[in-house]
């Protein structure tokens, strides 16, 4: 089959005080058998793209999306590292040698926890990429507690690399989990773990973080009423956006700390596996032939109506990954996938937070 065909992202007039992505895209699916990357402790750096700064144009994925490159060619075997002179007839130049003096990186600092894992991006003080799993069984367990759990920042990054709390004091940003607290109450340390800052991006509060955003997430953990098994990939973007004075596209966004080293992403998004029923005998996390339904979605870093539907957030994964530089299901085969949005009502339910969600700001969210 086909790669998704039709993809578009937009944000509205400034004057709706609201910048949303609109998506539309075909059914088709991307082949599943192209060369998978074998993980390794580096991981690919998002690609930077624009802000979610509102406009009143409709932009055509392919002016930011560029078409896909070609097939893979085989890589060859890596060059042992050498420290000392070439041998004759190898050449006059020894570049690996750099390596005795240490690798520039990039490195990817992988957390694996009880409640997500995470790879985090020293250079834009985000995460890549957090992923978490939700089952009826985690949700309906209660034995943490928000009110005990504490912003902290992360000790196993090094501290050049590490945001800060101090970053985010006065910024004006929540400091927005990518991984939910209200997804992990079945323990104090799983709802713990939730609060590094490893697992934070700055995020718009009203609007966004403390509304439109956390309707999303209720969505994903109700998906569990009707699968057994949900599994969530939420991460940050930075994409680009069309200077209208000389037409180009570029990427901008705001840095906050001090001195500025955390980014400010532009857009978010979540990539969701919703499982069915495992087969009998399968292995935990699903049967290796049952159907999985995908859904992917974009969202700007903005205040959205609460009434916008969710559906216009959906794009194609492809241009997720595209836009990440990051693969989400290159061994789930073609015949195993299913559209999230064509067999589960992809819409919200709107919840007065309220004062609780501003609690939780007075509580230390920004």
């Amino acid at each position: 089959m086909s790669k998704s065909t039709i993809a578009v992202i937009a944000a509205v007039s400034a004057g709706t005080g609201a910048a949303v992505t609109a998506a539309m895209y075909s059914l088709r699916s991307k082949p599943a058998d192209r060369p998978t990357a074998v993980p390794t402790t580096v991981t690919t750096v998002p690609v930077p793209a624009a802000p979610s700064t509102p406009s009143s144009a409709i932009v055509p994925a392919a002016k930011v999306f560029s078409a896909p490159p070609p097939a893979p060619v085989p890589t060859p075997a890596p060059v042992p590292l050498r420290t000392q002179t070439p041998a004759a007839g190898a050449g006059p130049v020894d570049p690996a040698g750099l390596f005795q003096y240490g690798f520039p990186g990039p490195v990817a600092d992988i957390a694996s926890r009880s409640a997500l894992v995470s790879a985090y991006d020293r250079r834009t003080r985000n995460p890549h990429w957090v992923a978490e799993h939700i089952t009826p069984a985690s949700l309906a367990a209660r034995d943490g507690d928000r009110g005990n759990s504490n912003f902290v920042e992360d000790t196993a990054v090094p501290e050049l690399f590490r945001a800060k709390l101090k970053d985010y004091f006065r910024s004006g940003y929540d400091r927005g989990h990518q991984v939910p607290a209200a997804d992990c109450k079945w323990s104090q340390e799983a709802m713990n773990e939730t609060f590094f800052l490893t697992n934070m991006c700055p995020q718009v509060g009203e609007g966004f973080n403390r509304d439109y955003w956390a309707h999303f997430e209720d969505f994903c953990r109700r998906l569990t009423a009707r699968y057994p098994s949900v599994r969530v990939v939420t991460g940050p973007l930075y994409l680009p956006k069309r200077d209208p004075v000389d037409n180009k596209w570029y990427v901008k966004y705001e840095m906050i700390g001090s001195p500025p080293a955390v980014a400010v992403p532009t857009h978010f998004y979540k990539v969701i596996y919703a499982e069915t029923v495992p087969s009998a005998g399968a292995a935990p996390g699903g049967s290796p032939t049952a159907p999985v339904a995908l859904g992917a979605f974009v969202l700007p870093n903005a205040p959205i109506p609460n009434d916008k539907p969710l559906t216009d957030f959906e794009v194609p994964l492809e241009a997720v990954e595209r836009a990440s530089g990051l693969e989400f299901a290159s061994k789930l085969p073609v015949q195993r996938r299913r559209r999230l949005c064509a067999e589960a009502s992809c819409s919200l339910v709107i919840k007065e937070y309220g004062d609780r969600q501003k609690a939780f700001a007075k509580g230390g969210k920004k």
